[in-house]
């Protein structure tokens, strides 16, 4: 079974469909990713928006029955596969949302972590739950979760084990908005609010807020003055400038 990519005018749309197992990632899954992923990054959608079939889960992590009986090795390249599909998301010329509509557990809240925005539904449950099976998150939970909401409450949630609802979520910056009403048409809405812009100084900035977690700030602030320096050089910047200067609405062309 193959996720669903649809568009929904200038958005791409991903569906996790494997609702009969509320939409566990099992590794044809993760591969069928993969790819979408690299066809969503040569198409001309403004924004890649993620979700879940059906309205109990987004995603409910992996699937359990194919973690037995692979050997260290196959474990191994499964997990830096894993990680490699969901950092394809860190490049794509356009954002990504999760609209978490439902449970995500596990891989699923990983899969949600590597996303530009995350959105939930008032239902939503999140956790990463690894740690009662003995294991620990392996598709970039440990590393993206503190990044999010820092390294105390990153700590707690991986070693507890325990699950925030959409309120505490949103308390504690793991998820930018709770959406009311139809999550596909939510996110949509969401994403409109950014795509009006220039796409590639739309990635810029992207690129600048996400190299500050990983540098220190004498070097941020050089990487944020070259990339600002490159936005300024965009058409799209002349248009915006001009625009503002006439009092008029700009008309970005993405160059």
């Amino acid at each position: 079974m193959a996720n669903e990519l649809t568009r929904v005018e200038e958005f791409a749309v991903i569906t996790l469909n494997r609702p009969d197992a509320l939409n566990a990632l099992s590794f044809s899954l993760i591969c069928d990713l993969h790819a979408k992923f690299d066809e969503v990054a040569k198409s001309d959608a403004r924004a890649l928006i993620i979700t879940g079939a059906g309205d109990k889960a987004f995603c409910a992590g992996a699937d359990i029955k194919e973690l037995f009986g692979r050997t260290l090795m196959q474990q191994k390249q499964g997990g830096d596969y894993g990680q490699a599909t969901f950092a394809k998301l860190d490049t794509l010329p356009m954002p990504s949302v999760a609209v978490i509509n439902g449970y995500a557990f596990g891989g699923g809240m990983e899969l949600a972590l590597a996303c530009t925005f995350r959105l939930a539904t008032k239902n939503a449950k999140m956790g990463t739950p690894e740690i009662k099976l003995g294991l620990i998150p392996g598709y970039g939970g440990t590393q993206r979760l503190p990044r999010v909401v820092g390294e105390a409450r990153a700590l707690e949630m991986v070693m507890t084990g325990r699950t925030v609802d959409a309120e505490e979520a949103y308390r504690i910056g793991l998820v930018n908005r709770i959406i009311d009403g139809d999550a596909l048409a939510g996110g949509v809405a969401f994403a409109r609010e950014f795509t009006c812009y220039s796409l590639p100084v739309l990635q810029f900035a992207r690129d600048a807020v996400k190299r500050a977690g990983d540098t220190p700030i004498n070097e941020g602030l050089k990487i944020e003055t070259d990339l600002a320096t490159l936005a300024f050089q965009t058409e799209d910047a002349h248009e915006g400038m001009t625009a503002f200067a006439n009092k008029r609405k700009p008309a970005f062309k993405d160059k």
